[in-house]
């Protein structure tokens, strides 16, 4: 009920019509459900979820991100209410509205796309957008509630800095799903999902009562695919790594590659 073709609706109104469909005049497509229904694991087996990651990617993405929606909304609707009381380009009325970029980050990972994971974080990245603060016009050390897209009168300006939560996102997004280093409840698991220019990384981690030093290699420069780990030595079958609650480091070593 909630796929429209080629994406996922946003919603349905009150009276039951469709919310960001395709026969929509304005608000074709949101980006939430693209980047929720992703995470939640639907539409990965029967394509739908690639499908609409691609769709985010023709549609939604900007030199400053990902909007929120397009196309926006030129007047008030009292069917959908405050999100067309905004000028178009502006707050939910189609800018980057940064809280849900971390959404699609994460879904690209779920799709072993790391280049597009890493191109949709970069974007709204503060440290990154400092090339271009004349424009930004925002801390570069802190994330901005939302940029103004390209319909808006300024696009590319910050707006509501430190009124957000896309660092919270944006941390889950890097540390869990593009590094892939990933608590979970009998261990720690070990799933990156990188760019493929990278060599690989290290990082260490502190789980459980234990530190956890992880080398990372990727001699063949995949995005994604986990073919050997280590741990102190020894091989691991699987990329779950044991609570150790020991008070003491453990060497990780783990190898990227293709798996056929």
């Amino acid at each position: 009920h909630a796929w429209d073709g080629s994406w996922y609706l946003r919603a349905y109104d009150a009276a039951g019509g469709a919310v960001g469909s395709h026969k929509s005049a304005q608000g074709q497509i949101y980006i939430e459900p693209q980047g929720m229904c992703t995470m939640a694991g639907y539409g990965l087996s029967d394509g739908r979820a690639r499908g609409a990651l691609d769709a985010v990617h023709d549609r939604l993405l900007t030199e400053d991100g990902l909007v929120l929606l397009q196309p926006p909304y030129t007047g008030y609707d009292a069917a959908l209410g405050e999100i067309t009381s905004y000028p178009p380009g502006y707050k939910e009325n189609g800018s980057v509205f940064c809280h849900t970029n971390p959404w699609v980050v994460i879904a690209e990972c779920r799709l072993g796309r790391g280049d597009r994971a890493w191109d949709v974080a970069m974007r709204i990245n503060p440290a990154v957008r400092e090339a271009r603060s004349e424009v930004h016009r925002c801390e570069p050390y802190v994330q901005a509630q939302t940029i103004v897209g390209p319909d808006g009168a300024d696009p590319g300006r910050a707006r509501n800095s430190w009124l957000t939560g896309t660092a919270s996102w944006m941390l889950v997004a890097l540390t869990q799903w593009i590094l892939g280093i990933r608590p979970d409840y009998d261990g720690l698991l070990i799933d990156p999902c990188i760019p493929s220019a990278w060599d690989g990384f290290s990082v260490k981690r502190q789980f459980r009562g234990a530190t956890y030093d992880i080398h990372v290699g990727n001699p063949e420069h995949v995005c994604r695919g986990v073919q050997a780990v280590r741990v102190n030595g020894k091989r691991l079958e699987g990329g779950l790594l044991p609570v150790f609650a020991d008070g003491r480091t453990h060497r990780v070593d783990v190898q990227l590659g293709r798996n056929e």
